[in-house]
């Protein structure tokens, strides 16, 4: 809903004004004095202004002057009203930055002519100065290289064992022989055969006495 900022400090003025305008659709919000009305104009954020020129406080001309020089207020449209006996300035009203000059007391349809458009214009604006706003971060922002990576420090490696190549395992040596026993003493075989003759003539009569009981026993003698 379009919103209408009605400042004039006439209860009268703010009456009419309220109903014409709130049967059109329009959102009013009514204020009295100069000073509050441009301490507000943040909050209340009106497409359109109607102001009384002779506002106390600060007039409509300041209120004017200060919405045109605030970039904030760019879209925001005012209409200065002053009662047809009250002596008005018109040029100063154009120097100010007026968007339309209206007398009072207010006619509804010629308040409605002149209020219409400009809240069309005023969203208009505001709407154009909405996509500005989104789109500015992204043309301002300077076009720059893509950052180079961050060369890393090389690590240092450390001299790595050489590996021995593979080899064909050792052959195995071959054992050592043994030394030969050193030679013994000659043998004289007559000697051995004396010496076996002479252990048998003492074994034999022992011999033949043991097989003589054997043979007896078996015999059951």
């Amino acid at each position: 809903m379009s919103r209408i900022l009605l400042a004039d400090d006439s209860p009268h003025a703010q009456r009419m004004g309220e109903r014409i305008l709130r049967e059109e659709g329009f959102e009013v919000v009514s204020l009295t004095d100069g000073n509050v009305a441009m301490l507000r104009l943040a909050d209340v954020d009106p497409d359109v202004i109607l102001a009384d020129v002779f506002l106390p406080g600060k007039s409509g001309f300041d209120l004017c002057r200060y919405v045109k020089s605030e970039a904030r207020f760019r879209h925001v449209r005012v209409v200065l009203t002053a009662g047809l006996l009250e002596p008005f300035d018109e040029d100063e009203a154009k120097r100010a930055g007026c968007d339309a000059i209206l007398k009072k007391p207010f006619e509804a349809s010629k308040v409605v002519s002149i209020i219409a458009p400009l809240v069309k214009e005023a969203q208009s604006r505001r709407s154009t100065l909405a996509d500005t706003l989104t789109m500015a971060p992204l043309i301002s922002l300077p076009v720059t290289a893509a950052p180079k990576p961050v060369e890393q420090p090389k690590l240092v490696e450390l001299a790595k064992p050489v590996e021995p190549k593979s080899a064909e395992p050792p052959m195995a040596a071959e054992p050592t022989p043994s030394p030969a026993p050193p030679p013994g003493p000659e043998i004289d075989p007559e000697r051995v055969r004396a010496a076996v003759t002479l252990a048998l003539d003492a074994a034999f009569p022992a011999i033949i006495q043991e097989i003589t009981d054997r043979v007896l026993i078996a015999l059951g003698h």
